[in-house]
């Protein structure tokens, strides 16, 4: 796990350090659908042509438990070298609640419904395709978050998300 880490933050260093040419961000407004460990509707909210705050609503459910949380991100975008690619890197928050839901256990004994409230810091490192004949853009991301109310782990790679906009 050590050596993984490591890894991601010697990758996204050189990144940093690479090109500083910024992206620009043809639309004010984009809002769309995240898809993932965590899905929900996202809303990005340009601040200038290369930095832009988004918010992401997502709800993630299973038979033993459900998630509520709503993120807030700082972003800053930088250009690629391919046409129409760009990429972007971020921090922000999160609030949310964690829901075990009620069951019973194999010796017939009566687990009730309990919710916890949710608090991280979050991260987040994404690539986004703009079509050029569309006002349509695509991202792929990994959001990593250390929540530390809920849970008191670091979550890297289970929120990896696939997003599709809309910018207008």
């Amino acid at each position: 796990m050590q050596k993984t880490l490591r890894n991601i933050f010697l990758i996204a260093a050189a990144i940093l350090m690479g090109k500083e040419a910024s992206a620009q961000l043809s639309s004010q407004h984009a809002v769309g659908l995240r898809f993932g460990s965590a899905s929900g509707v996202n809303y990005r909210y340009t601040l200038a042509e290369n930095r832009a705050l988004e918010g992401i609503l997502s709800m993630r459910s299973n038979s033993t438990s459900s998630t509520f949380r709503l993120v807030g991100l700082y972003q800053y975008h930088k250009e690629l070298p391919l046409e129409n690619f760009s990429w972007y890197y971020g921090f922000g928050g999160s609030i949310g609640n964690y829901t075990y839901k009620a069951f019973t256990s194999n010796e017939g004994v009566h687990i009730p419904k309990t919710t916890e409230l949710s608090l991280s810091i979050d991260g987040i490192v994404g690539v986004e395709y703009s079509l050029p004949t569309a006002p349509i853009s695509l991202s792929l991301d990994v959001k990593p978050y250390f929540d530390f109310v809920q849970e008191s782990t670091i979550r890297v790679f289970d929120p990896i998300g696939f997003s599709i906009r809309y910018k207008f």
